[in-house]
């Protein structure tokens, strides 16, 4: 079964269902060996991946902030769900995108892919017990502008997508937390344990592929990161940083140096 044209139809699927189904199957293929990773076609551009018809994708700017109120934390609870369905689509187009790699980069996405379906998963099913759904507010497409602007080099994908949008991720998570940790939504501090733990994993996944890049390319990690962000961040790239799951993480001394000073 080939790698590539299994992660593109889960990537292009607009049913949630059928997208966790078909990630899911691309893990047990995956594990049981009976994946390819030759290249056989070239890759499109992506600029609408498949999701279902709702949530409606509001300008970053354009979504209310929330609030400590109950319905405010709900907000945020499927503000979260968003982003893990995003960042399914995002490994996944990984895994679909850049040939040529080593057969350990398929491998890696694709196990980033199969965890953020199980996050996606998690925080939808308390959604639902809550009475809400996956589509009920607004939410905006940051995450799927970054991967659509970097689909042009695995290097700043690499980069920028594990290493700066989900390592905000770690920054954020042990705040929020405290927030639900004093609400009636006590459940989301569990799920965002399970969330924590994997995404750490995640971005090390994402530094490791980025340093290997660098070292094959004769590339200084330190000024190609720097490059980049300038190039598609700008000033935007602010902490507070959590440095010690960063350091988990993989990010080096120089890195988090960097980081701080900016």
């Amino acid at each position: 079964m080939n790698a590539f044209k299994l992660a593109h139809n889960a990537l292009m699927s607009r049913s949630i269902d059928e997208k966790i189904t078909l990630t899911n199957e691309l893990q047990q293929l995956k594990e049981t060996h009976q994946l390819n990773y030759q290249s056989q076609h070239s890759t499109q551009s992506i600029q609408d991946p498949g999701r279902p018809q709702k949530p409606d994708l509001v300008r970053f700017q354009s979504v209310p902030k929330r609030d400590g109120s109950d319905t405010g934390l709900i907000k945020t609870i499927h503000a979260i769900c968003h982003i893990e369905f995003n960042a399914i689509n995002l490994a996944l187009d990984a895994v679909y995108r850049f040939h040529d790699m080593p057969d350990k980069f398929y491998q890696d996405w694709i196990q980033v892919a199969f965890e953020e379906a199980k996050h996606f998963t998690l925080i939808n099913n308390y959604l639902s017990n809550l009475g809400y759904h996956y589509g009920d507010f607004d939410a905006h497409d940051g995450l799927w502008t970054m991967t659509h602007d970097t689909d042009y080099d695995v290097l700043a994908r690499m980069a920028l997508v594990p290493r700066v949008l989900e390592a905000r991720g770690l920054d954020v998570t042990p705040n929020i937390q405290k927030k639900f940790q004093r609400s009636k939504f006590k459940n989301m501090v569990e799920i965002l344990d399970v969330i924590f733990t994997d995404e750490i994993g995640h971005v090390k996944i994402g530094n490791h592929w980025f340093h290997y890049l660098c070292q094959q390319r004769g590339l200084d990690s330190m000024q190609t990161f720097d490059r980049l962000v300038k190039k598609h961040i700008g000033e935007k790239l602010r902490g507070p940083f959590n440095i010690e799951a960063r350091k988990l993480a993989d990010f080096s001394n120089q890195e988090l140096k960097y980081l701080q000073a900016l």
